[in-house]
């Protein structure tokens, strides 16, 4: 998560001005995502995510420069000189501030984390000593400047966000950098803010370390430090965690409530050049009385469309549970984490709040939703189930499809052509040795990953759907075939077909009808 609430001192970091040489000398031993998983294996290295150093430590008793360079920057172990020399340019390390020599050995400052891009590129990702995910340091009290490495929620929000080429991006609460990293392979220009001064430094290190090009770097909270500026992307994974204090900036937004998701959701749609996509992680009250999916749609902003999903919800106890071990508290004095967790409830209590839910906003601005001419597409889901990242082409593929059925009435569709998208197979469910199944599933095995139930008339529609005949024709060989009335199927279908093109089992093909 990034910052856009609240500040706070730490110590200084250290400054690119070697980040080539450093580079260099980290890609010739490896230390890489795939060097790492070689050296450590799958025990060791899947030991290391859940902040389990035991097997790693084993792992890197040899004198090798990878190992030397795990022991340094993941396992944070002081490293003879002699030994670092041989890794790294120790000298540029040492001038830029990325290594301290304490008597015959050497520390580093900050975790330094590998990270594979989506297209094979050898990253890594900065963040402060003990803060990278499947580093040393493990879940435990922290400070409130901190900024942290890579973790799930920054993983998810880079998977799904959708990687057109565009000319401007915003990273907004930019914590290390993660996605600014992502936006500048396909933004001409990125940039990126936060109300903490430490995660811009950590940012610019995150790019010069990994080889990208630098981000204009803002400093403020919210949309302040752009000062009107339009964009054709906005990302952020924001401070979401809805809490009763703002200790701790890397989580806590410093609002009542879930206020500070709605109010960046809210003023989103002014900040989106048309077209463009505005992508957040968020958490949500589920408030007494009030259905989430209307507290939900009063969020999206005026001229938007809109695909929010929720895939997670947790009670106020479980909810609370996790973010007083995600600082540490368990592990202090009994007294003071009871206090802690009747803060929480306390908070909930007074909000009327029974539940939070956790998952994805994207907004994209729509001209023709602004001036009136089409309603706005808002679609609120929740999809607890598993789904195969990246996803930011399903969620442009959403969008695309949403627009098609807007301008299709029911003639429309039976006049055009469709294929079955390519991931999606067809089960039968039913009894042992029965002659017919008792129902039909179409299933995509990949994106999503949906399944709808069909009868035998859209299974049979589906199944023959290739592109060279209308909708409406095979309807008619449907009939002929099963002995219905070609008119009735033509009446009622339409609704079937318009159900599996917005779930993405069906494509239209554009172009006149041929076959």
């Amino acid at each position: 998560m990034g910052h856009v609430s609240t500040t706070s001192t730490t110590p200084s970091l250290p400054v690119p001005t070697h980040a080539a040489r450093l580079r260099e000398a980290l890609l010739a031993a490896d230390f890489t995502a795939d060097g790492l998983l070689d050296l450590l294996g799958a025990q060791a290295y899947a030991a290391l995510a859940r902040s389990e150093t035991v097997p790693a430590l084993r792992a890197t008793r040899g004198d090798s420069p990878l190992e030397t360079l795990v022991r340094l920057f993941l396992l944070q172990q002081p490293v003879e000189q002699a030994r670092a020399a041989a890794a790294l340019p120790l000298e540029e390390a040492l001038a830029d501030g990325w290594l301290v020599r304490e008597g015959e050995t050497v520390s580093a400052t900050v975790d330094v984390r590998p990270y594979g891009g989506p297209d094979g590129e050898d990253w890594f990702i900065v963040s402060d000593l003990g803060c990278a995910v499947g580093g040393a340091g493990g879940i435990g009290k922290k400070d409130e400047g901190v900024v942290l490495g890579v973790g799930g929620a920054s993983t998810t929000l880079a998977g799904i966000t959708v990687r057109a080429p565009v000319a401007t991006a915003l990273d907004l609460g930019t914590g290390s950098g993660i996605q600014a990293l992502h936006a500048a392979q396909h933004a001409t220009l990125v940039t990126a803010t936060d109300l903490n001064p430490r995660a811009l430094d950590f940012t610019r290190l995150t790019l010069a370390l990994s080889g990208a090009r630098g981000a204009e770097l803002l400093r403020g909270s919210l949309f302040e430090p752009v000062d009107g500026d339009t964009y054709d992307l906005i990302v952020s994974n924001p401070p979401f965690v809805i809490s009763p204090g703002t200790g701790l900036t890397y989580r806590d937004g410093g609002m009542s409530g879930d206020d500070l998701c709605r109010t960046l959701v809210q003023q989103a749609g002014d900040r989106l050049n048309d077209g463009g996509y505005a992508q957040f992680l968020a958490n949500w009250q589920h408030v007494e009385g009030e259905d989430w999916q209307d507290r939900l749609r009063s969020w999206v902003p005026r001229g938007c469309d809109a695909w929010i999903v929720q895939r997670e919800v947790q009670d106020v106890t479980q909810y609370t549970e996790l973010w007083l071990r995600d600082s540490g508290e368990h592990r202090g004095d009994p007294e003071e984490y009871r206090r802690a967790y009747e803060r929480w409830l306390d908070e909930f209590e007074a909000g009327k709040t029974r539940s939070i839910g956790f998952g994805w906003i994207t907004l994209r601005k729509n001209a023709a939703v602004a001036s009136g001419a089409i309603e706005p597409s808002i679609v609120l889901e929740e999809w607890p189930h598993p789904v195969e990242q990246p996803l930011g082409d399903t969620v442009r593929a959403h969008f695309e499809r949403q627009d098609y059925l807007r301008t299709h009435d029911d003639a429309a569709l039976l006049a055009d052509r469709f294929v079955l998208a390519p991931e999606v197979v067809q089960e039968q469910v039913g009894l042992p040795g029965a002659e017919d199944p008792e129902h039909v599933l179409l299933r995509q095995n990949r994106g999503m990953r949906r399944a709808t139930r069909v009868d035998h008339v859209a299974a049979g529609f589906a199944g023959v759907c290739d592109g060279s005949l209308s909708a409406g024709r095979i309807l008619d060989a449907i009939g002929q075939l099963t002995g219905e009335d070609p008119v009735l199927l033509r009446d009622r279908t339409p609704q079937a077909i318009r159900l599996l093109v917005e779930e993405g089992f069906l494509l239209p093909v554009t172009g006149e009808e041929t076959g």
